[in-house]
């Protein structure tokens, strides 16, 4: 009979984030993200993590962990009412360290205007492509006068 006491996994370790919308969260430090480039605009915040909107919602939230003020609402492509599918270049997957697509997660940032869901727009010309097995991503210019940066969310039939 063997009298080895049992390996325990080793716990996954928490980290402390305040954040101005959602008070202190306490987030696993396997989720946090890595962008390779910062965001236009945001050069000092390298680091996020994401967090559900609420239950059964196909809205999230992409937090700074560098920046208790900065958060964006996303919401994956594959959520979207219409079919986008941006060409992403070998440079990028090489960047994000991959070569394979279905690790690679696409999100858009919303804008949601108080109090009129029916205006939400998606900003289809700046894309976060995320490859979700290491935790690395990076937001995507694309070409202007192919993407619109407020694409209605709902559009009008």
């Amino acid at each position: 009979m063997d009298n080895a006491a049992p390996i325990n996994p080793p716990e996954e370790e928490l980290i402390k984030v305040r954040s101005s919308r959602f008070g202190t969260l306490e987030i696993k430090s396997d989720h946090v993200i890595t962008m390779t480039r910062p965001f236009l605009g945001f050069p000092e915040s390298t680091s996020f993590f994401l967090i559900p909107h609420s239950d059964n919602s196909p809205l999230m939230w992409i937090h700074s962990l560098d920046d208790p003020d900065l958060a964006f609402v996303v919401i994956s492509h594959t959520n979207l009412p219409f079919s986008y599918l941006p060409e992403i270049s070998t440079a990028i997957t090489r960047e994000l360290d991959t070569n394979r697509d279905e690790e690679l997660e696409l999100l858009l940032i919303l804008t949601i205007p108080r109090g009129d869901t029916n205006e939400i727009t998606v900003n289809l010309l700046g894309p976060i492509i995320i490859n979700s097995e290491k935790n690395l991503a990076r937001q995507l210019v694309l070409d202007a006068g192919q993407y619109n940066p407020c694409h209605p969310l709902f559009p009008q039939a």
